[in-house]
């Protein structure tokens, strides 16, 4: 009896060309379609047509609210508190792979797909399936993904995890003459029309940005901002003011409302907190909660290199047990650590350990 398996479906290429690998390695597939807060009608056309083609069934389901409620929303409030959020991490925890998952479940299916470029394998080092780095750098999307339950990781299937190359998911959907073979890229934030994320803040948020001072860490006063919104860690274009020297937004002063600006140098750290943790490797898990440090590599934004660090838990008065903090120690110096952003930790091997919110 085939393997059942429902395949999240966007109407991009990289999704269609998972359902013909799939349908081609002998699974009963089903394409599925999420109905987000601004899905693109044309987007759902899109993915029934593939799926038409391809003779396999198409679902929509609604999850309007519940992205409204945990992407849009988090997005908004986190901005609020002076951070600079992920969307594309909370998607995945609650939409992709919570959402998603349930109707995988709620159709019997043995496993749910995407188009993420990721692997997933069975690993004898620590004696449980794990999420691994996509074979080319560049097209690896695991830092989007420690969130998923190690629970869950054996039942995920990411049919792209052997391709390197967005050219060869087009060839697949050329060669089975799929309308979409040559459909741009997707844009960055999905629910933010032309990536204008300032806009979409100033027209959604209930309190709006106040106007304060430009400090440096002396507390010396350089000049007026127009709302922590408009600024992000390691910042140097579009802050007008004027020095003698270049500088950079060091820190988002949420209690003072200020940005405050330094040198390049003053971007460096070789620390860093994080909360909201996610284990996949269940022994790293265990040997955290016991106290133990672990030598691993942390990366601390989506286009940074992995770095060396040692990462142990730290228990402070508002912390529970069951939501302690992380404290990541790096070997050299880290540009620009920013609240907001997920930190992800793996071993030499390129597997992903696990991950957190930066504090």
């Amino acid at each position: 009896m085939k393997k059942r398996v429902l395949l999240g479906m966007s109407g991009g290429v990289d999704s269609s060309a998972s359902a013909i690998l799939l349908k081609k390695a002998g699974y009963d597939v089903i394409g599925c379609t999420m109905k987000l807060w601004n899905t693109d009608e044309k987007a759902i056309n899109d993915a029934k047509k593939v799926c038409e083609k391809l003779q396999i069934p198409h679902y929509i389901i609604d999850c309007e609210k519940e992205f409204r409620c945990k992407v849009i929303d988090n997005f908004i409030n986190e901005y609020q508190k002076a951070k600079t959020p992920n969307p594309c991490v909370q998607c995945n925890k609650y939409i992709k792979f919570g959402e998603f998952y349930k109707k995988a479940e709620e159709l019997e299916c043995d496993f749910m797909a995407t188009g993420h470029y990721a692997r997933i394998e069975y690993s004898d080092k620590y004696n449980q399936y794990v999420l691994r780095k996509s074979k080319e750098e560049k097209k690896d999307q695991t830092y989007f993904l420690y969130t998923i339950s190690p629970d869950k990781i054996q039942h995920i299937l990411f049919p792209l995890q052997d391709y390197t190359d967005k050219e060869d998911t087009r060839k697949i959907a050329e060669e089975n003459q799929l309308e979409v073979a040559q459909k741009k890229d997707s844009q960055e934030i999905c629910f933010i029309p032309n990536n204008n994320y300032q806009d979409f803040l100033l027209n959604n948020m209930n309190l709006k940005p106040k106007q304060g001072n430009i400090v440096l860490k002396t507390g010396e006063v350089l000049g007026k901002h127009n709302g922590l919104i408009n600024y992000t860690i390691g910042q140097r274009k579009g802050l007008g003011v004027s020095y003698k020297e270049p500088l950079y937004v060091i820190n988002l002063d949420k209690t003072n409302n200020q940005v405050v600006v330094g040198k390049e140098e003053d971007l460096y750290s070789k620390e860093l907190r994080a909360t909201d943790i996610n284990w996949i490797i269940k022994e790293v898990k265990e040997n955290i909660e016991n106290g133990k440090e672990i030598e691993c590599y942390a990366k601390i934004r989506y286009r940074a290199k992995e770095a060396k660090a040692i990462i142990k838990k730290v228990i402070t008065k508002n912390t529970e047990m069951s939501n302690y903090e992380i404290v990541s120690n790096f070997v050299e110096p880290q540009r620009a650590i920013t609240p907001g952003q997920s930190v992800v930790f793996y071993d030499d091997e390129g597997i992903v350990l696990g991950g957190g919110t930066i504090m």
